[in-house]
């Protein structure tokens, strides 16, 4: 999977950038070379697009931004359709769970969660203090050089407290009350529901949910009663499953919209599974 935070963070010489701590806003124009890209970010992020298109695709729904454009997406896995024949160009800004906790803590008024739930990518109402803050950064990116941590570290609460104070984005501030008051327990549980589906390895779960790799193979053992990795294939094998039998999926969609490294392994450990070949099924399907 292409790694977002990692690429963009390794890379200050081809992505523009600023960085205070572990969060980090990036100019965004390097498109990639395939249609359909799995990635995947330990860190949640705002995307605010300034030209062209791409689509976010989560195991919830699809999400279609154009621009002007802005977004929260929540840490996690998606696949992003591409168009690769319009200029695409977008602001990036990675925000870790602590700094989002440490912003609220310090709010005057405290947050209220208006809602029960939230999805994997919730849009960000464009007020004209979010607008201007967006444009505030790009004089920043032209100086040719890193602005004092103390100046980013304001700048980049300034955004946090724009979206909290806002009432329309009421899903946004129901996932930021839920980063303070989550047990770890639920935590794990949807960080492994919302990205079963994507090909993450065991230690970037781990990264997800904030544990070291043997923490969080000893905290999904407790929680799951099971193995990760045994528990991933079953789950990615039901989804696949249900992909070729009721949305009509080729045996290469349901393989890669399952998490399987490649076809071959997947068309393995289906018929192991189920005792028929993926094939199979889409020829019953057919019928």
């Amino acid at each position: 999977m292409f790694n977002l935070y990692g690429t963009i963070q390794s890379n200050p010489g081809k992505y523009r950038q600023l960085s205070c701590g572990e969060s980090l806003i990036s100019v965004y124009n390097c498109p990639l070379e395939e249609k359909m890209v799995d990635v995947w970010s330990h860190h949640n992020y705002i995307v605010y697009v300034m030209e062209g298109r791409k689509i976010w695709h989560t195991a919830d729904g699809s999400y279609d931004l154009t621009k002007g454009n802005c977004v929260f997406v929540r840490k996690g896995a998606c696949i992003v359709e591409q168009f690769l024949d319009v200029t695409f160009c977008l602001i990036i800004f990675f925000i870790p769970d602590d700094f989002i906790c440490k912003v609220l803590a310090s709010k005057s008024t405290p947050i209220r969660p208006p809602g029960q739930s939230f999805h994997p990518v919730m849009p960000v109402d464009v007020t004209p203090s979010v607008s201007i803050f967006f444009q505030s950064m790009m004089p920043h990116f032209e100086a040719g050089r890193q602005p004092d941590q103390a100046i980013l570290e304001l700048k980049f609460r300034e955004l946090i407290l724009h979206i909290a104070d806002t009432p329309v984005n009421a899903e946004i501030l129901t996932y930021f009350c839920s980063l303070l008051k989550a047990p770890a327990a639920v935590s794990l549980q949807k960080i492994m529901e919302e990205n079963f589906c994507f090909n993450l390895k065991l230690d970037e779960f781990a990264r997800l949910s904030n544990r070291s790799l043997s923490a969080f193979k000893r905290d999904f053992q407790k929680q799951f009663s099971n193995t990760p990795g045994k528990w991933l294939t079953e789950k990615r094998l039901n989804h696949a499953m249900h992909l070729l039998s009721h949305q009509g999926k080729t045996v290469g969609e349901a393989a890669f919209e399952s998490g399987f490294e490649n076809q071959s392994h997947f068309s393995r450990a289906f018929k192991t599974r189920f005792g028929i070949s993926p094939a199979t099924v889409k020829q019953a399907e057919k019928a």
